[in-house]
């Protein structure tokens, strides 16, 4: 009878005891397997992220470089009803010319061989095409120049009026207008204010 009743106890502690290990063996394989998943999904969301930010960047220098070519292009069709020269000048007196404050801007053409001097025999003689640009009174001053179709120009420092000094040897002028040639200075030319440049070029009045 006892052993019939240890047979029975045995039985049932084996019946409660085996659910438990296999409950606990369950949950440690479910664990394990989703811990996994969790790192996966936050990988895929991590790649996700740098992906749209990426793609942010991309779309952001396309629109600036369409914002910056749409800029060129209205800027070259502000002035695109004007000629490179009549651009030139304006350009040239907005950047050098002594007095911006002008009703009117003179384009004169001096051909080659030219006295610097008009006025003195001795004077030394231009080496090539010059432009000389200058408002309509003296205080505005002028800008004498050569292009080189770069966007640079020779700048002659030659005065919009001559005086000759008193008590000077002969040679004086010649030295003087020599000095001149010998000291061009080479300036880049800027774009400039399109309005601006406009507005001077309603101002030309060119002598050829």
């Amino acid at each position: 009878m006892k052993k019939l009743i240890n047979i029975f106890y045995c039985s049932v502690a084996l019946f409660v005891f085996v659910p438990l290990l296999v409950g606990c063996s369950d949950g440690k394989n479910e664990e394990s397997k989703t811990v996994p998943s969790e790192n996966v999904s936050v990988s895929k969301s991590e790649k996700e992220l740098d992906d749209m930010e990426e793609g942010n960047l991309t779309d952001k220098k396309i629109d600036e470089s369409e914002s910056t070519h749409t800029y060129n292009i209205e800027e070259e069709d502000a002035l695109s009803e004007y000629s490179s020269q009549e651009i030139e000048y304006a350009r040239v007196w907005l950047q050098l010319g002594p007095n911006q404050e002008v009703d009117e801007l003179n384009v004169s053409y001096i051909p080659a061989g030219e006295p610097i001097n008009p006025d003195d025999d001795t004077s030394a003689s231009y080496p090539e095409d010059v432009i000389q640009l200058a408002g309509s009174r003296l205080v505005d001053g002028a800008v004498t120049y050569s292009g080189n179709g770069d966007g640079t120009i020779n700048v002659y420092n030659v005065p919009l009026r001559w005086e000759s000094p008193a008590d000077v040897d002969n040679d004086f002028m010649k030295e003087y207008t020599e000095g001149i040639l010998e000291n061009t200075e080479l300036v880049s030319i800027e774009p400039g204010d399109n309005e601006k440049i406009v507005e001077l070029i309603g101002m030309l009045n060119v002598h050829y």
